[in-house]
Parts: C-alpha cells; structure tokens; sequence
C-alpha cells in the first residue's frame, strides 16, 4: 500500500507541474491573439482599397493579362497550405490538412496533376510523414507572419504560375488556410488565387484615378502586389486562428489537470486511510496474540 501511495503521489505531481504549463500556454496565446486579430483585421481595409484600384485600372485597359488568363486545358493544379509551425493547438492543423486532401482529391478526380506547397512546419512533418512530395516549404513564423513572408511565398507561387503546366509550372493555384471567427470558431477556406477573376469598376471608379506612364503597366504593377496580400492576409488570419485554438485547447487542457489532481487526491486520501487502517489492525492483532499466549 506504501509504494502505492507513493505513486499516486509522484503521478499527482507530475500532472502539477504539466497543468503549470498548460495555464501559462493558455495565458500567453491570450496575451497574443487579440494582437494577431487587431492585425488581420487591419489587412481587411487595405485589401479592399487595393481590390476597388485593381478593378479601376482593368476598367481602363482591354489587354488581357498573364495572371487573369484562364488557361484551357488546365492540367496541373498547385495547392499552398497555411498550417502552424507548433502542435498544442487542438484540432486546427488536423482541420487544415484534412481540407487541404479532400482539395487534392476533388483536383485529381478532375484529372489534374497537383503540387503541394506547405507553409507551416506541422503540414511539413504531415506530408513528410506519408512520403508525399512537395515542391517547396516555409516555416517558423506561423504565429506572427511579415509581409516579407508573404512575399518569399507570392514571388516564388508566381513564378510557377507564369512558368504554366507544360512547362513545370501550375496551371491554377489555390490556397488552403483557417479563417478567424471567434475565439471558439475557426474555419478551414478555400480560396482560388490563379489565375485572378477581376471584377472591372463603374465609370466614375475610373474617374478617380490618373495612371502614369499607362494603366496596362500600372495593372501589371498592381496584380503581384494584390496576390502578395492575398496571401499576407491568409497567414494572418491562420496567426490568430492558431493563437485562439491554442488558447482553448490550453484552456481544456488546464482544466482536465484540475479535475485529474482532484481524482489522485481522493485516491492518496482513501489509500493513506487504508494504511493506517492495516496497521492499527496489525497492531491490535498482534496485541490480541500476545494476550493469548
């Protein structure tokens, strides 16, 4: 009963201590989430004054474009997927790449050939895993992304874009990322990147704006750096994403501990009851047998 005590002792310290952990996890994903969110949400109005000049000057040029051309028959597809760099974080990189196969599947049931592109160290790990080839990886800033990132990714996805199927290239490109909600609810996207659909403004939209040296150069400009935020505002969103389900799951986590030291303490307290109990009746035993004799 003694080593049994013992047990149940050094087990309810050990939960102690990892429930130590989880709590000051949970405090330090609060402590950033709301930061992640107060970024993503500044990108928002950024990206929609960005959307309203790129859809102003296409309304002034009928030249067709390398990143706006529907490419027929496209026969490879890329597929960037945004994970996290750490686990801890729930069910949120299990969302993410279980979207990202049922994409791949719906692609290769079209009879097109797809190309992994992974940011994110747990999607990296995942693919790796499973021996599954992917054309290019970055990581180690999931929770906090620069437009530096973003822009590595954007040129690079270009880059293969412009190159087309035939020649190594994609043929389309799509991105697979977590869209903040709440902090209890985040959602897997898929959003469509290449080639871009723009939606071409009214005549006073045009009025706005005077385009030097000419607006065919001026989209030409325009349409890498709307993509470079495209995917600058994917990475933020899947920051506060992962932040709020690492709260929660830490949150969770605390939680269970709590209940567990509960449990174990219940236990050590019946268990040191048993034992005073054995050796009162030991000792009344061998009292008993001593009166005997």
């Amino acid at each position: 009963m003694a080593a049994t005590l013992r047990e149940l002792r050094a087990r309810k310290g050990s939960i102690a201590a990892t429930m130590k952990i989880t709590k000051a996890m949970e405090l330090i994903a609060a402590s950033r989430v709301s930061r992640a969110q107060t970024r993503a949400k500044a990108m928002v109005h950024y990206n929609d004054e960005l959307v309203e000049a790129v859809s102003a000057v296409a309304g002034h040029t009928d030249e067709s474009h390398p990143l706006t051309t529907e490419r027929d028959p496209a026969t490879r597809a890329g597929i960037l997927i945004v994970s996290a760099d750490r686990g801890l974080s729930g069910a949120y990189n299990a969302n993410v790449i279980r979207t990202a196969e049922g994409l791949v599947q719906h692609l290769e049931e079209a009879g097109k050939q797809v190309d992994l592109y992974v940011s994110g160290r747990k999607a990296q790990a995942y693919f790796a895993f499973r021996h599954r080839r992917v054309v290019a990886s970055w990581g180690g800033y999931s929770e906090r992304p620069r437009y530096a990132d973003a822009k590595e990714i954007g040129t690079f996805l270009i880059d293969e874009f412009l190159r087309t199927g035939e020649a190594g290239g994609v043929d389309e490109l799509h991105v697979v990322y977590t869209r903040f909600k709440s902090l209890v609810s985040q959602q897997p996207q898929i959003v469509r990147l290449l080639p871009l659909e723009v939606v071409r403004g009214g005549e006073g939209l045009h009025d706005t704006y005077e385009y030097e040296p000419d607006p065919a150069t001026v989209l030409d400009a325009l349409l890498p750096l709307y993509i470079v935020n495209r995917i600058h505002f994917a990475l933020a969103e899947s920051a506060a994403s992962e932040l709020a389900a690492r709260q929660q799951a830490m949150h969770s986590a605390t939680d269970n501990a709590k209940q567990l030291t509960a449990d174990l303490t219940r236990d050590i307290n019946q268990a040191r009851q048993a034992a005073i109990t054995q050796e009162i009746n030991e000792i009344v035993g061998g009292v008993s047998a001593l009166a005997g004799k």
